[in-house]
């Protein structure tokens, strides 16, 4: 098969790692990639939201299923420019991908399937939204409504936080389009894990667990960041726990949007808070997770080519997955300055020491390759280093020690990722 892979991050170079060892592959592009992806396929240099460039070099290359990594060119119709074109692509139509790209129809679908979610209001008007968080008090949650690449969320400790919020974003217009519109929701309380589905329009398997650590600092402290480690299995999500997900909230969803015209198809991604009355909707997203989708695939035992070709053909009534009994672990590192104003240029070594390392894989993100052949740091997310073990305590054992190999003077990192299954620092 010829396949074409969409995005540059952490996430790709994972996507890329595991479809290159599917003996269905022949040939596999990234567009636009980076220096990691570059080892396992041909980098194009097409940009992710080229949504006709995309297409064009698919027609012409023949390729046989396009793999998107991000959301933006999937909630800007890839699927659909692609089906026009008679080209076969692993994710949803720009209507179904709004799940992702507006957190207002989530909550209108949420409410037509009977999903179990926190109560909320969505607002156009600043002022009305003002009123609706004092008559509700706090904690509260103030939503972007559109896109925000994981920066969209305020989980508000007090009233003026709150408020504060709705005022960046709305009057501030601090994300532009994205936050003219918010939903103000319940705060919910409970371990918050991410749950993957693969849907092919009418039936989903359930596609693994992560738990991710989004804010910067130890602890769970600092600012909302796309994510700075995640790992899997997560305990807290039992196997009885995550077939209350798929039946209440996975299952319901994608009965809904096929009855409303819309098939869902694709990595469907839900953010879930486990409540002591079960497992509730936080958010969906429309594609694997970063970094979750890295600990994930470590632990994959299936051909993930075959999975995401049967999901694009609709073929995954009979379709079933194996996963290694394994725990994974990924640990982001960042450049120092991250998420705000990420530092760039810091040269970095001891990447193949690192990988030596018993059980661990890097994927490169945010990096580039200089004329002198250096790699250097090139993003905000720079590195993820996995690392898959019998027990997840060996895993980040693993994960820290090929951390310890590399220099990169302006890394920053979480040296507790994993602290809510193993309740200790690293050693």
């Amino acid at each position: 098969m010829r396949v074409l892979l969409v995005g540059s991050g952490g996430r790709e170079h994972a996507l890329a790692w595991a479809l290159a060892a599917s003996p269905l592959l022949g040939k596999l592009w990234c567009a636009p990639g980076n220096p990691g992806t570059a080892e396992i396929a041909e980098n194009v240099a097409i940009a992710a939201d080229d949504i006709a460039g995309l297409v064009a070099f698919a027609g012409a290359r023949r390729v046989d299923l396009v793999v998107p990594g991000p959301e933006a060119p999937l909630v800007a119709g890839l699927t659909d420019a692609l089906a026009a074109a008679g080209l076969r692509c692993c994710g949803p139509s720009a209507a179904a991908a709004r799940l992702e790209g507006s957190k207002v129809f989530t909550k209108e679908i949420a409410a037509a399937a009977g999903v179990p979610t926190a109560p909320g209001r969505y607002f156009n008007d600043a002022a009305a939204a003002r009123a609706y968080v004092r008559d509700q008090g706090a904690p509260i949650v103030v939503k972007a409504d559109g896109l925000a690449a994981g920066k969209g969320v305020v989980v508000a400790e007090s009233v003026a936080e709150a408020e504060a919020a709705i005022e960046a974003l709305m009057i501030g217009g601090k994300l532009g389009a994205a936050g003219a519109r918010v939903v103000v929701e319940a705060c919910l309380k409970g371990e918050e894990v991410s749950l993957f589905a693969l849907c092919d329009g009418k039936t989903a398997v359930f596609l693994g667990a992560a738990q991710d650590h989004k804010r910067v600092g130890e602890g769970d402290t600092g600012p909302n960041t796309g994510g700075m480690g995640a790992y899997s299995p997560p305990p807290a999500l039992t196997p009885a726990l995550a077939e209350a997900a798929m039946a209440r909230i996975i299952r319901p969803t994608l009965a809904e949007l096929a009855r409303r015209g819309t098939p869902f198809r694709g990595i469907l991604f839900a953010g879930l808070m486990l409540t002591e009355a079960g497992p509730q909707l936080i958010e969906f997203n429309v594609r694997f997770g970063d970094p979750e989708c890295q600990a994930l695939l470590r632990r994959l035992k299936s051909d993930l080519l075959a999975a995401l070709l049967a999901c694009a053909d609709g073929e995954l009534a009979d379709f079933d997955l194996r996963w290694d009994e394994a725990a994974a672990i990924a640990v982001v590192l960042a450049a120092r300055g991250y998420p705000e104003a990420p530092r760039k240029g810091g040269v970095i070594h001891g990447l193949r020491e690192a990988a030596r390392v018993e059980g661990v894989e890097v994927f490169h993100a945010g990096t580039a390759r200089r004329a002198d052949g250096e790699i250097v740091a090139a993003g905000g997310r720079v590195l993820t280093i996995t690392a898959r073990a019998p027990t997840l305590a060996a895993a980040r054992a693993s994960a820290y020690a090929a951390i310890a190999r590399i220099t990169f003077e302006d890394a920053l990192y979480r040296r507790d990722i994993g602290w809510r299954a193993l309740l200790s620092p690293p050693r």
